[in-house]
């Protein structure tokens, strides 16, 4: 499991969400006022029994007639009436309202996130699991949610119902004021210091859980290597060892709740004795009327059942507070390949790249040093060497996943750095070796690569690819669904589609990463002819182990840990000695190990 951090960021975490939450502050006033307004109504009806009970009092004392108290009752039943359709009305607008303004702050939320974690580099991409990636984000959007949810109907309230019943009882009785204010106190200061000593379990459960989900995602996506060297029983028992762990540090977690429980109730237990005691002393001495005394108990009572909501709340705001901190942590996380400020877009018009003295690390290991190549214009440049010679790496930087160590490479005489890496992305086409496809149709799956483009432009891709005499078999041709990562497609479907959406794309670049290797021998013998068409006018750079498929490229480059040691045509380094050769009597037509 990664490491995380044993504190929560409060201050961070909050900034972030009051800084979504200000993109909506009237919405979010209004509906504070409007739970204030609820609030206010549930207190007022405490005032109403004690108007009863005060005049039912004086009735049975003989001090008042049954015709003045049952004007009192027709009264109370009259503002009671009236405050519950106030209520009712209140409470209908403060939901719909709440109910927007949260899925508003969930939708950024998760907008924020996804566009700042989809543009991080790709080095981070390798290094992060895609299944935790997901976990924290749906976790972060039901967290903002929560967080709402807190405020409205947890902390606003609470302070509300402080303030009102402590100035009320304070006109009533003092001593009673100031034994809730100080239960109150006591109260929340408790569950805080509790809920801090359970911040470290609290991320340490939310990191288990996003571990868990990651191996999951990753078990899953594998399914078929599980299932084609027969580890069922073998991901099942690391699955049970996982959960195992993921169950303990939960549990862990959760135990704290019972010292916090236990306290809460011993607190609330020594103020309701207090509550009860002096008011009753005073009620027996005369100092107040049983109408008062009803009064301190039911307000007493109204503040309590707030008092626990809100210390659930709170051990709620420390879950969120949690799921936020995962989340929230890759906003701390910038992008490793960063555009030059005012940087332009590019625009390729000859696709001539050079390679001028780079040198990069990968880590602590030095892959090329002061590098060299140029590639003209129109010209088909194939790369050959053996695993970990340069080939895979090189295409990576002129993509600009990574940033050269010394030395630039150029395009046009344009340094990519000076220019936004994604027009940079956009104006080149590539065939990857492994050929990943979302779980859409394939015609949106060829469309990617240039969405507006007509469907007379992708059905001509199709054609170009040779894809549409497979299609023609499927029930929805076309608009057939392929499945979580191509998965219903065979090898040769799938990289079918890759090269039809790199036709599409049309760029004057293009990049062939073994774009042949999953196809049979027929097959590839008509996909060459299409690349030969689809290489005409472009620069090419083909990735090769089969030598039989670079023979017409018009330099071969024979890399070897990052160093050039042989380059010419394919009639050229056969007759001559060194790697090349060695490589073809090796292969004879076949692949390089």
């Amino acid at each position: 499991m990664t490491e995380k951090p044993e504190r929560i960021d409060f201050k961070y975490n909050l900034q972030i969400y009051f800084g979504l939450l200000k993109n909506y502050k009237w919405w979010f006033t209004l509906v504070i006022i409007l739970i204030l307004i609820n609030e206010a109504v549930n207190t007022s009806t405490r005032f109403l029994f004690k108007a009863i009970v005060d005049g039912g009092t004086a009735f049975v004392a003989g001090s008042s007639t049954a015709d003045t108290f049952m004007h009192i009752l027709f009264i109370v039943a009259a503002i009671y009436i009236g405050l519950n359709i106030l209520k009712s009305i209140v409470k209908w607008l403060h939901l719909h309202y709440l109910n927007k303004l949260e899925g508003e702050l969930i939708v950024d939320l998760k907008r924020k996130f996804f566009n700042h974690i989809v543009t991080l580099s790709h080095a981070f991409h390798t290094t992060h699991r895609t299944g935790s990636m997901i976990s924290r984000l749906t976790r972060g959007g039901r967290a903002i949610e929560r967080m709402t949810d807190l405020i409205v109907f947890s902390v606003a309230p609470i302070i509300f119902q402080i303030i009102i019943v402590t100035v009320s009882l304070a006109y009533f009785d003092m001593t009673s004021a100031i034994v809730i204010l100080i239960t109150a106190a006591v109260f929340v200061c408790y569950s805080f210091i509790f809920q801090k000593i359970r911040e470290p379990s609290s991320l340490q459960a939310n990191d288990a859980e996003d571990y868990e989900k990651g191996v999951i995602a990753d078990m899953f996506t594998n399914i078929d290597s599980i299932k084609h060297f027969g580890k069922e029983d073998y991901v099942k028992k690391r699955y049970a060892t996982i959960s195992e762990d993921t169950k303990k540090i939960t549990v862990k977690s959760w135990n704290y709740y019972r010292w916090i429980d236990a306290g809460q109730s011993l607190i609330v237990a020594i103020g309701t004795f207090f509550v009860i005691y002096f008011p009753l002393v005073k009620f027996l001495n005369h100092e107040l009327s049983l109408g008062t005394l009803v009064l301190i108990y039911t307000l007493y009572g109204g503040v309590v059942d707030p008092l626990f909501r809100f210390v659930s709340s709170m051990r709620e705001y420390y879950i969120v507070m949690a799921d936020f901190e995962s989340l929230f942590e890759y906003n701390k996380i910038e992008q490793e390949v960063k555009d030059k400020p005012h940087a332009k877009p590019l625009q390729i018009r000859h696709g001539a790249v050079a390679f001028d003295h780079v040198t990069f690390h990968y880590g602590k290991r030095r892959i090329f040093n002061d590098f060299n190549l140029k590639i003209n214009r129109d010209q088909k440049i194939a790369l050959v060497g053996h695993s970990g010679s340069g080939k895979s790496t090189m295409v990576k930087l002129l993509y600009r996943l990574y940033d050269v160590d010394k030395g630039s490479i150029t395009i046009d005489g344009i340094d990519i750095r000076d220019v936004k890496q994604e027009s940079l992305r956009e104006e080149m086409s590539i065939v990857p070796q492994e050929c990943v496809l979302f779980d859409d149709t394939i015609y949106n799956n060829i469309a990617f690569s240039r969405p507006n483009a007509t469907r007379e432009e992708v059905m001509n891709a199709i054609r170009f690819a040779q894809l549409d005499k497979i299609i023609k078999e499927f029930p929805n041709k076309e608009e057939t669904i392929v499945g979580e990562r191509g998965v219903k497609l065979s090898g040769g479907e799938k990289q079918r589609v890759s090269i039809a959406r790199a036709i599409l794309a049309n760029r004057k670049i293009l990049v062939l990463d073994e774009a042949t290797s999953a196809l049979d021998s027929r097959t590839e013998q008509e996909i060459q002819a299409a690349l030969k068409r689809l290489m005409k006018g472009r620069t090419t750079i083909i990735i090769a182990h089969r030598l039989s498929t670079i023979m017409s490229a018009d330099k071969i480059i024979i890399l070897k840990r990052g160093k050039i040691v042989q380059e010419g045509t394919h009639k050229q380094l056969i007759r001559q000695k060194g790697e090349y050769k060695n490589l073809w009597n090796i292969q004879k037509g076949g692949y390089i190990k």
